[in-house]
């Protein structure tokens, strides 16, 4: 057995850098500390800036206008369901189906579009790739504002304003930049070795897209077709310029961003609050309930893409 004498000057230079490892450990942990306070503190505010306005909302579709009036945020005296009724009645329940209509139809084909531009882009290497790719992004960068004078002139051209299909295929190519750009990076790192093997077994570019290569993008799939779908419902300034009827005889095929504010000219001086409410809210929980039902999807889409 071996005894190891230490001499003082360096049992206390050991001491001494002991001492600062555990000091600079604890100044650490109390920059971590303020670090998940102004963090939580600054998410804690905007969750407030959010829930408030909605709990003010839903609230106010099952008040009266005085109770409205009276107190934002109190809880209902009654609770009155008959505003939805009344704003269902006013067209909310068309405007309702004409988005669901669109969507219906929209949101696949853009998924299904992009996804393959985007595998094609990223699996592919050919001449000009990264030229039609830097289109795509640009795409995304460029304001739909500048775009609806030659855009409705185009659409009125092909005879397709007021029309489901017309509105679809706008739709489409005006979300194909975000979800090319945002599918081709799960493309990109999915591993060659599974491609290779199909490729060897026989397997042609068509199965291999739809068969292997897609179920493995799914996380993405989930997440681009949650913002799609949300910017989608949202959207007003292209079904107010192309859900216009020519002509009175045409049918009216407005979408509920459009209802909301037709909802609010029909009543003119009598002003029916909870009506107003209630149609937001019906435009609204629809959103809110995908969202929060993909919720885990999307955040494991988003981390998917940030640690690849």
């Amino acid at each position: 057995m071996t005894t190891v004498i230490k001499a003082p000057g360096e049992a206390s230079a050991e001491r001494a850098g002991g001492s600062g490892r555990t000091g600079e450990r604890e100044s650490r942990r109390s920059d971590g500390t303020v670090l998940n306070v102004f963090s939580h503190g600054f998410l804690a505010l905007w969750a407030v800036l959010i829930v408030l306005p909605l709990l003010w909302l839903v609230l106010g579709a099952f008040k009266t206008d005085a109770q409205i009036g009276g107190s934002a945020l109190s809880w209902p005296a009654n609770w009155h369901f008959d505003a939805f009724g009344r704003a269902w009645d006013k067209g909310i329940g068309d405007y309702f189906a004409n988005t669901f209509i669109v969507l219906v139809f929209s949101v696949p084909l853009t998924m299904l579009f992009g996804s393959m531009a985007a595998y094609v882009l990223a699996r592919y290497p050919f001449r000009g790739n990264r030229l039609v790719y830097y289109f795509f992004v640009g795409g995304a960068m460029f304001p739909v504002f500048l775009a609806l004078v030659p855009l409705f002139f185009m659409v009125k051209r092909f005879d397709m304003l007021n029309t489901y299909h017309g509105l679809i295929l706008v739709y489409v190519a005006y979300s194909m930049p975000f979800t090319v750009f945002f599918m081709h990076s799960f493309f990109r790192t999915l591993p060659s070795a599974v491609h290779e093997a199909a490729v060897i077994d026989g397997a042609s570019h068509t199965r291999i897209f739809f068969q292997v290569m897609l179920p493995m993008a799914k996380p993405g799939l989930i997440s681009v077709g949650i913002f799609n779908t949300l910017g989608q419902w949202n959207q007003y300034i292209l079904p107010a310029v192309l859900m216009q009827p020519a002509t009175s005889s045409d049918p009216e095929r407005y979408l509920l961003t459009q209802g909301l504010i037709q909802l609010q000219q029909q009543q003119g001086y009598a002003t029916d609050l909870p009506v107003l409410f209630a149609g937001v809210a019906i435009a609204m929980v629809p959103m809110l309930v995908v969202y929060l039902s993909f919720q885990r999807q999307i955040q494991a889409g988003l981390t998917s893409a940030t640690l690849k």
